[in-house]
């Protein structure tokens, strides 16, 4: 079992940056993957930006704006959001996955609130 613990939303205003960390209660080199998902109200928890397979993938409307890093020694990944924009409002949440036995587990962590103002 994989445990995740996001911290580091809030309200802030656009323009604004923020620095979401996620910390996992196992050794970030077991999981297949790990990253940063979303979910604005009324609509479908999207991708924003993970490590896949050696590679790091961003969804389109975030690139240039958000970085994401890894810490191996602390077990954490980071998501560093800046130029905000009010359709970034939504709730944060950190994904990761491993694979045991040819089989994928996902796990999710409770998620953060992240609120721009206009």
């Amino acid at each position: 079992q994989v445990q995740l613990v996001e911290s580091g939303g809030g309200l802030v205003q656009a323009g604004g940056s923020l620095r979401l960390s996620c910390a996992a209660s196992v050794s970030i080199f077991t999981l297949s993957a790990m990253g940063w998902y979303r979910q604005a109200p009324g609509k479908q928890r999207e991708l924003v930006a993970r490590f896949v397979g050696g590679r790091t993938d961003y969804a389109d409307p975030v690139k240039g704006r958000f970085t994401i890093s890894r810490d191996n020694a602390k077990n954490t990944v980071t998501l560093q959001i800046s130029s905000l924009k009010p359709e970034d409002t939504a709730v944060y949440y950190c994904e990761a996955e491993s694979v045991r036995y040819g089989s994928t587990q996902e796990y999710w962590g409770q998620g953060t609130q992240v609120t721009v103002s206009s």
